[in-house]
């Protein structure tokens, strides 16, 4: 169908080719031949026919002249004066503004009419004559007025002499304003009248020549609203005022008469604003190439003297004014010319260089006319003028314009065949609608979405290919806004399915919709993926973490009468042997039946996610705890009821959950962490378990006052943070001396604001979880040491004191510094002090605890390796790590009678710490055999319920050894026989022994 509309098409231009050469001849025949006839008869005129005013002259008369120096003459002081000069054939005043007085003799004429004599100067203000003989005024005149045989004509005066022309010499009086220059002409009236018609018929031509142009282009600036233009044809007009300046008529405004008190300041004003609509039509027409030229702080200078000029040519008198703008015209002439010269050799366009050359003209011609009013070089004046720039320069600026005119038409078409080509070639649907929502245009890309039947009639309109309801949107949107910007799915047809979806832009350009259409349906596919998967497991299809959370968070703000919601956290069983034995693309199999087999138990209204790589949440909203316990029981059967298939191989897989109940209102984080909680509590039980915390469940409680504490700790007050901290201490007694040293381990504790007592480890993970367990620490060692010091007396028996700091301290170089800092503040304090460090934070960082040991023990302090057996129970880091003290963890010793293979654990640690030259401290020990036990091994110390509980800190000053604290009596008795027999012997060096004892 295409294929044939091009054929047609192409029959019709060639059938319509000699209508169009006929056209072309019409056309050119009646552009050409006229112009052509014009210009030939033009040329004929100027060479054969004869001029329509006859080329006349008139006789130039010397004359005597004197300036009027003194006080007022009269003429016969005048005569007297003049009758010592010479004669002259010009007048040159050079701006003096005094009158100057004439003295001349007519000449005898034998021509049969009436004589006349011509003053020829245009800055000729006032004149008077007399007739010598008898000293009677023949007449005045001036710009206003004339009497007598004085009139105005051309740009001065004449006085008619008379027919038949008497003897005698005529005197006269004249003043002048601005560089004036006066000859006296004789002539016969009938020529006078043929010069004075030539010169106002060519001022008149040249007025209505330059008038023309500057409206010419001010239309032109208005219509194509460009500020350049506007600029040429004020420019224009003020040129043609420096052209009636030039010729002498410059006192006539429009053909009304200037009046003389405003005459001067119009000439002052013209100059100065000549010069400086000059300085601003060039920047404006080369802009971009004085960039290029450079030079710019003397363009800039230039730029900025033109308003200074024009205030001065307001306020300065006109002949002060005149010597201000000569110069600056010299100059900033220069300056243009200067930079005119650079841009016509870096341009090389031909608009460019007939404003070039329109420019040059009128600068040469300016400056000019100034030198030649300055020093008096008259000698073209009457050739090289404001005139003759004026008319040079308008017909070059014609010529640029039409240059211009004609480059900017060429950018034109090429921009206009750029954008067809553009328009049909992109792959973006364009389209043009009407109000009523049919097709006006469409480019190829819009055809091949909707098909070649878009700009047909019957099957044009835009609901035909997509919904009514598109229409009205877009129409609304358009209507409304002005502009739309939308997705619609596309109606099925033979080229476009039900599936496409497009973006439409629209806008609205008058009674029009401008509009394009873009295919993006594997767009929306994809983001519709990427929307899914962002709140989506790709691989188990399950709701992610963020998914979930944002369930929850909506069950917990939702409201209702019957509100009831569960939350159930099920981690897998011996998930882990799945991905190590048999790979994670056999645990990915695994996971998607596992949320499979639970989606399938699911109600609809439940919602599953997956948080991690074996974890789960189930969201229950609406469901009771009992129907929810119910539920999650049935899941934890069903996930062990038969194994899972992957391949030829078969896994089984169980699961344990956690279930709470949930409480309108909770915290996301708070919820979460009691599910987590309730599930680890199911898995610890042995897995295939099911945990249920109800609302009243003191879990809740507790994390309520976790949160509460994490509140508190958390403040930026200090002082407020801490409130509640105090200290305990512990008695720490040696077995080999046991009423001979009183030693202990420092003890946090704190009482919340109604007196109770926090669980210490409550409060260490509430500090810990918001980063404030350095804050803790810090208080706890300035706290000792400041009593430390302050008892230091009363605690002569105390050979250690154990701090115990916890290791996300040790990790926080600024607390680290803070000790450093508390130990050199109290030195003798810090000689009592034993730092203990976990042996699991010891070993993360072996170098850095190794700085950290050395720097302390330094200081005078001693530090101990705390928990040790616990962690990595590796006994070779030990030679790296010069400790003091080893305290046993309690796991070994708080049943090693019942365990011998802790009784040979232990014996070890005592040798291996004996050999390195390390005491030992035994923690947890509950009993009399224990420590029993303790001292038959070797052990140094021991710390237990079975010496004391913790003490506070009055007591343990009331006491001497930390024997006193006895209570238990087999332990009681048991010391006193140590006591009362010889010391055992001490396995360490004596040099260690003298440390501690």
């Amino acid at each position: 169908m295409l294929s044939q509309e091009k054929n047609k098409k192409s029959a019709s231009i060639v059938e319509s080719r000699p209508e169009q050469w006929l056209e072309r001849i019409f056309f050119g025949a009646l552009l050409y031949l006229p112009l052509i006839a014009i210009g030939l008869v033009s040329l004929m005129a100027f060479a054969v026919w004869s001029p329509e005013y006859p080329q006349v002259a008139g006789k130039a008369l010397r004359f005597r002249a004197l300036e009027q120096t003194t006080a007022e003459w009269t003429p016969q002081q005048a005569l007297q004066a003049l009758s010592n000069q010479a004669e002259r054939a010009r007048l040159d005043t050079r701006l003096s503004e005094a009158p100057f007085w004439l003295l001349f003799q007519p000449l005898a004429s034998n021509d049969q009419e009436r004589q006349l004599v011509e003053f020829a100067s245009r800055h000729l203000m006032e004149i008077a004559c007399w007739d010598t003989r008898s000293l009677a005024s023949v007449g005045q005149a001036d710009r206003e007025k004339t009497s007598g045989r004085l009139d105005a004509m051309k740009a001065g005066f004449v006085l008619d002499l008379g027919y038949p022309l008497e003897p005698g010499n005529i005197l006269c009086r004249a003043s002048f304003i601005g560089p004036a220059r006066l000859t006296v002409l004789q002539w016969p009236e009938s020529q006078l009248q043929l010069s004075a018609w030539e010169f106002q018929r060519n001022s008149g031509l040249l007025e209505g020549g330059l008038l023309m142009l500057a409206l010419f282009m001010l239309f032109i600036a208005v219509a194509i609203r460009n500020k350049t233009y506007l600029l040429f044809s004020v420019w224009l007009f003020v040129n043609l005022r420096m052209a009636a300046l030039s010729a002498g008529w410059d006192d006539q405004w429009f053909g009304r008469l200037v009046p003389l008190e405003w005459l001067t300041q119009i000439r002052a004003v013209t100059l100065a604003l000549f010069y400086a609509l000059t300085y601003a039509l060039f920047i404006s027409l080369f802009g971009d190439g004085l960039k290029k030229v450079g030079f710019r702080k003397l363009l800039l200078l230039a730029k900025w003297s033109c308003f200074p000029l024009l205030l001065l040519s307001i306020y300065l008198p006109y002949q002060s004014f005149l010597p201000l703008i000569w110069w600056t015209t010299i100059v900033g002439s220069a300056i243009l010319i200067f930079f005119l010269w650079h841009i016509v050799l870096r341009e090389r366009s031909p608009a460019v260089a007939w404003y070039s050359a329109s420019t040059f003209i009128t600068l040469f011609a300016s400056l000019y006319e100034v030198v030649a009013a300055a020093w008096g070089y008259q000698s073209l004046i009457g050739t090289v003028n404001s005139v003759t720039a004026a008319l040079s320069s308008s017909l070059l600026a014609s010529l640029a314009v039409a240059m211009q005119a004609r480059q900017e038409h060429e950018q034109r078409l090429t921009a206009q065949a750029e954008l067809q080509h553009t328009y049909e070639a992109i792959p973006i649907g364009l389209f043009t609608l009407d109000l009523e929502g049919h097709f006006l245009s469409a480019n190829p890309a819009l055809l091949a979405m909707l098909g070649p039947a878009v700009l047909a009639p019957g099957s044009n309109r835009w609901d035909q290919y997509f919904s009514k309801d598109a229409w009205l949107r877009l129409r609304h949107m358009v209507g409304v806004q002005h502009a739309a910007d939308l997705e619609e799915e596309g109606r099925a047809s033979a080229r476009v399915t039900a599936a496409h979806r497009f973006l439409v832009k629209a806008t609205l350009a008058g009674d029009r919709i401008e509009g394009s259409l873009q295919d993006v349906t594997e767009k929306s596919r994809a983001l519709a993926h990427l929307e899914f998967l962002a709140l989506h497991d790709p691989l188990t299809r399950a709701l992610n973490r963020v998914g979930i959370e944002r369930a929850i968070e909506a069950a917990l703000g939702a409201d209702g009468p019957a509100w009831a919601t569960a939350l159930a956290y099920l981690n897998l069983d011996r998930f882990r042997l799945v991905n190590n034995i048999f790979g994670h693309r056999a645990g990915d199999d695994v996971l998607r039946q596992v949320s499979e087999r639970v989606a399938s138990l699911l109600p609809d209204t439940a919602k599953l996610g997956r948080i991690g790589g074996d974890e789960f949440i189930v969201l229950l909203p609406g469901m009771k705890i009992a129907q929810a316990t119910a539920l999650c029981q049935t899941i934890v059967n069903a996930l062990a009821s038969r194994p899972y298939r992957v391949g030829e191989q078969a896994f089984h897989v169980y699961g344990s959950v956690g279930l709470i109940e949930l409480a309108r209102g909770s915290a996301l984080k708070e919820v979460l962490s009691i599910v987590d909680r309730a599930c680890r509590d199911a898995k610890s039980e042995g897995g295939r378990r099911l945990v249920v915390y109800a609302k009243d469940s003191p879990i809740f409680a507790e994390l309520e006052a976790t949160g509460k504490l994490v509140g508190q700790l958390s403040q930026s007050n200090q002082e407020a943070a801490l409130q509640g901290l105090y200290l305990e201490m512990q008695p720490i007694m040696s077995l080999t001396a046991p009423r001979q040293s009183l030693n202990f381990e420092v003890l946090l504790r704190m009482r919340d604001a109604q007196g109770a007592i926090v669980p210490t480890g409550r409060l260490i993970g509430a500090a810990e979880s918001c980063g404030r367990m350095g804050v803790i620490d810090r208080w706890v060692l300035a706290s000792a040491l400041e009593w430390l010091e302050t008892h230091a007396a009363t605690l002569e028996r105390t050979l250690f004191v154990c701090v115990n700091l916890n290791g996300t301290s040790l990790n926080d170089n600024r607390f680290v510094q803070d000790a450093f800092a508390l130990l050199e503040r109290h030195p003798d304090a810090a000689r009592r002090l034993c730092l203990e460090i976990t042996e699991s934070v010891a070993l993360h960082d072996l170098g850095n605890t190794r700085q950290f040991i050395d720097r302390v023990r330094g200081l005078g302090a001693k530090v101990a390796l705390d928990d040790f057996g616990a962690g990595y129970t590796s006994f070779s880091y030990l030679k790296d790590l010069p400790a003091d003290i080893i305290k046993i963890d309690g796991s070994f010793v708080v049943d090693m009678v019942q365990h011998p293979a802790n009784i040979a654990i232990v014996e070890a640690m005592v040798n291996l710490a004996h050999n390195l030259g390390m005491k030992l401290i035994a923690e947890w020990a509950e009993d009399c055999d224990t420590v029993q036990a303790l001292v038959e091994i070797g052990v140094d110390y021991v710390q237990g319920f079975a010496i004391s509980r913790a003490r506070p800190p009055e007591q343990i000053l009331a006491a001497r050894s930390a024997a006193e604290f006895i209570a238990d009596e087999s332990v009681a008795r048991y010391v006193q026989l140590l006591d009362g027999t010889a010391e055992l012997p001490m396995t360490a060096p004596p040099s260690s022994s003298k440390r501690l004892h």
